[in-house]
């Protein structure tokens, strides 16, 4: 008898459910929209111990990753690797309708990341970033950084020493600077190998090869210089000429400098000149000086190329300029 209860009360369930499904399928509807429009979470991770707070004109950190133009997507770009984040995930929202195109024109634009990668600590900097575009509009951005734990600590060690040794209490920030400066010139050699063939045994592309092996590039010139500016508490940045394919086609890099209330140009690879007769040499021409100056010594007995920067990207140096 229960059983043939059961067997007539199933039918009888299903229509009752059934019913109230009717019966409620425009409220069912409308939350089960709300769950599938409502904004996905967006997870923040801690900042490493190199974040970067000093604040620019061309990108910016920022704590908005609900991107609605393309400067808000430069911002996010920056702020992931400034913070030294391996991996980030945000998500184009329905009214920012290029969203995507614009997320993919600026992954696969490798002159712009460089530019990004030359406002962060040098070591958030990175070798490579990877962008993974998902159907639902998730954009999943990952990092791999030039730098590993152990060359960071390695050379935080020989900062640490260094900057013990050789600067002192008494000092004013200027002579600051160009006590490290000096150490690091005359400590380094310009490494022609790898400029010539992009080999070398050396880490001269990272503040590794100056500070620990005594051979470099622009790039380790300039890595090294900026971990003893943070180190001193002096806002900088790297500028970077990028090749242009056209006449010019060769990169450099080199540091700018915010002290007494003006930005200015420091490039220790063109202080430290590769010669032809073997001799070390130390030079100041490119020793904290102003964009104006900058031309006017370029223009020397040798005409100097290679510090054509974007204007429109390095915007506190042409400010300096019109000052």
């Amino acid at each position: 008898m229960l059983n043939i209860l059961k067997k007539t009360n199933i039918p009888f369930l299903c229509f009752l459910f059934f019913a109230f499904l009717l019966f409620n399928l425009d409220s069912i509807t409308n939350h089960t929209m709300t769950l599938i429009k409502k904004d996905p979470p967006i997870l923040i991770e801690p900042t490493n111990n190199y974040v970067k707070t000093d604040q620019f004109i061309f990108v910016k950190s920022t704590e908005n990753f609900v991107p609605l133009s393309k400067q808000d997507l430069k911002n996010i770009f920056y702020t992931i690797v400034n913070n030294g984040w391996d991996q980030f995930t945000f998500y184009c929202p329905s009214e920012y309708t290029n969203c995507l195109n614009d997320v993919k024109d600026l992954s696969q634009d490798q002159d712009l990341l460089t530019h990004l990668n030359n406002f962060v600590h040098p070591y958030n900097g990175f070798s490579n970033v990877k962008t993974i575009i998902s159907e639902a509009g998730d954009v999943t951005v990952s990092i791999t950084y030039f730098y590993n734990d152990e060359e960071i600590q390695k050379i935080n060690a020989k900062v640490d020493e260094i900057y013990n040794n050789i600067i002192t209490d008494n000092m004013d920030t200027q002579t600051k600077i160009l006590t490290i400066h000096d150490y690091i010139i005359n400590n380094t050699k310009y490494d022609v190998e790898r400029n010539n063939d992009g080999t070398s045994i050396y880490h001269s592309y990272t503040a590794y090869g100056p500070l620990l092996e005594g051979y470099a590039t622009c790039n380790g010139y300039t890595d090294a210089m900026a971990l003893f500016l943070i180190k001193m508490g002096i806002p900088n940045f790297k500028v970077a000429r990028t090749p242009d394919n056209t006449t010019n086609t060769e990169g450099h890099v080199w540091n700018a400098v915010y002290l007494n209330n003006t930005w200015l140009h420091l490039d220790l690879t063109w202080d430290d000149p590769v010669s032809t007769d073997g001799k070390d040499y130390l030079q100041h021409k490119y020793f904290l000086i102003t964009t104006s100056q900058l031309r006017e010594v370029d223009q020397g007995e040798i005409t100097v190329t290679e510090h054509n920067f974007k204007e429109n990207i390095y915007i506190e140096l042409k400010e300096n300029e019109s000052n």
